[in-house]
């Protein structure tokens, strides 16, 4: 899966709702109740491309949405990333896909953002706001300080992971995880 900007926001989003409302549909629930919904289509109706929308997609089909912004914050020297807003495909909330496959998900969301941010948002900080704190679970592993981690920090408090990147090798394998 790929974490990419939403080009068109208005259309675009129009596109992937148009698909989470046939998934929801499918198995009897009501697209319109879905929590987060209101909030995204706020930031797609915003005028300009500054608000940093992306999706996470696998060629076929959008598995979630979010805002990606880079931005200077006061406790930070550098800048950072912040990943917020992340909304899931219905197959998610409605148990169409297992914990394992959501679990994939939020990993494969935060590991996209992880590259932008030593790639088109170049930044040494990420604030990575899950869609709960019962999803903190699938990441309690990077908190281990390992040689081969690329954080040099890793915390995570209720549903907000923070993090440090180590300084860049030049390699791909300095960001693997």
């Amino acid at each position: 899966m790929r974490l990419l900007p939403i080009k068109d926001p208005e259309r675009s989003w129009r596109q992937i709702k148009a698909q989470w409302k046939k998934d929801a549909e499918g198995v009897g629930e009501d697209f319109a109740t879905f929590g987060g919904i209101g909030a995204f289509e706020a930031l797609t109706a915003r005028e300009g491309d500054s608000q940093g929308l992306y999706h996470l997609t696998d060629g076929e089909r959008v598995h979630a949405v979010c805002q990606v912004r880079r931005l200077l914050m006061s406790r930070y020297t550098s800048p950072a990333l912040s990943a917020r807003f992340i909304n899931v495909s219905p197959i998610y909330d409605l148990g169409l896909s297992d914990v394992s496959d959501y679990a994939q998900m939020l990993v494969a969301l935060f590991s996209g953002v992880v590259w932008l941010s030593r790639d088109a948002l170049a930044a040494s900080h990420i604030r990575f706001l899950l869609k709960s704190p019962g999803d903190s679970q699938f990441f309690a592993a990077l908190k281990a300080a390992t040689p081969f981690s690329p954080f040099s920090k890793f915390s995570i408090e209720g549903a907000l992971i923070e993090c440090s990147l180590k300084e860049a090798t030049g390699s791909p394998e300095a960001v693997a995880f």
